[in-house]
């Protein structure tokens, strides 16, 4: 019995919430008292990997590699996880994560279990935590399959720091050759993406126009918080789509989630349902976002939003 844990990177860097990966395979392998591999593509820097628990980390360079293509890259961890005889597969709820999981499912003959939330509560049979209902309930499911397939729920085990000195090692593997090919990919820098961020300030209709979305912007900086959007923000144009968040948007599982103008309508609630602490800035107190927020400011955004940024900015200046 093996464990094989799949972190995700870009250019060359292992992205932030792939470390959470690596703490859950940690702690499981324990459980289970086994083997325990971290797969990589492309990655030039692996030593922060050995401050979360692991033990093995196979690095695979192939250029085929560098842009994601949920074929190519589930055909791949398949050839890893048979070559080393895994029996459990790890993986993270990223967009890219569960796009790409149903078919490392069927390369691997396994069970999926998404939205996992904690170790298994039982190893016979292996049940494990998962959220359902669109995050507002949990249920336990037992997976009796030989090779199971887990999709880790963001920001819900944490990184578990856990000194260790692995191995690393290269592997050869055949890349299969697509017939849709990606000639130029376009990426927005200098600002955090969503799906890194510890913190999102979010903006609705509340705002009464893009011109005043400097609200958003200015406490986001003070925050080293990421930006988005309620959908019909996105659908007026306000935003661009990329920062849309909700159900039919991005889902976000921050530690802190910060609700500008949004009333919260269900959709919008299923999708950020998962932040740790929520805060709803609205000047109506009927809002249903109020129901599920964990602090409420009733206030006219103009004036709470720049009055607590000033705030936030003495504290910093003082505490830094």
């Amino acid at each position: 019995m093996s464990i094989l844990a799949y972190i995700e990177s870009q250019d060359g860097k292992i992205k932030k919430n792939s470390f959470e990966i690596v703490s859950y395979g940690s702690e499981l392998s324990k459980k289970l008292n086994c083997d325990f591999s971290v797969l990589t593509f492309n990655v030039d820097d692996l030593s922060d990997l050995n401050n979360y628990g692991a033990t093995k980390i196979i690095n695979v360079s192939n250029r085929k590699l560098e842009n994601f293509n949920s074929k190519v890259y589930s055909n791949v961890i398949a050839q890893v996880a048979k070559n080393i005889k895994t029996t459990c597969v790890i993986v993270s709820s990223s967009v890219n994560s569960k796009y790409m999981s149903p078919l490392l499912a069927v390369e691997l003959d396994a069970g999926y279990l998404s939205n996992v939330v904690d170790l298994p509560v039982n190893l016979n049979p292996f049940t494990v935590k998962r959220t359902c209902f669109t995050n507002k309930a949990f249920c336990e499911t037992a997976i009796n399959s030989e090779i199971k397939l887990i999709g880790l729920s963001n920001n819900s085990f944490g990184s578990l720091e856990n000194q260790t000195n692995s191995t690393t090692e290269t592997m050869e593997v055949e890349i299969l050759d697509e017939k849709i090919k990606i000639k130029s990919t376009e990426k927005v820098s200098g600002k955090i993406s969503i799906a890194d961020a510890d913190v999102v300030v979010s903006g609705g209709r509340g705002l009464k126009g893009p011109e005043n979305w400097n609200l958003v912007e200015d406490l986001a900086d003070t925050l080293g918080a990421a930006t988005s959007c309620s959908k019909p923000v996105s659908d007026m144009g306000w935003r661009p789509h990329s920062e849309h968040v909700g159900q039919t948007g991005k889902p976000v599982a921050t530690n802190l989630y910060i609700a500008i103008g949004i009333s919260g309508a269900i959709q919008h609630l299923a999708g950020i349902n998962s932040s740790k602490v929520k805060v709803v800035i609205n000047n109506d107190p009927d809002a249903p976002f109020f129901k599920a927020a964990d602090y409420g400011i009733v206030g006219d955004a103009f004036d709470v939003v720049p009055r607590l940024n000033e705030k936030l900015k003495a504290f910093k200046a003082q505490n830094s």
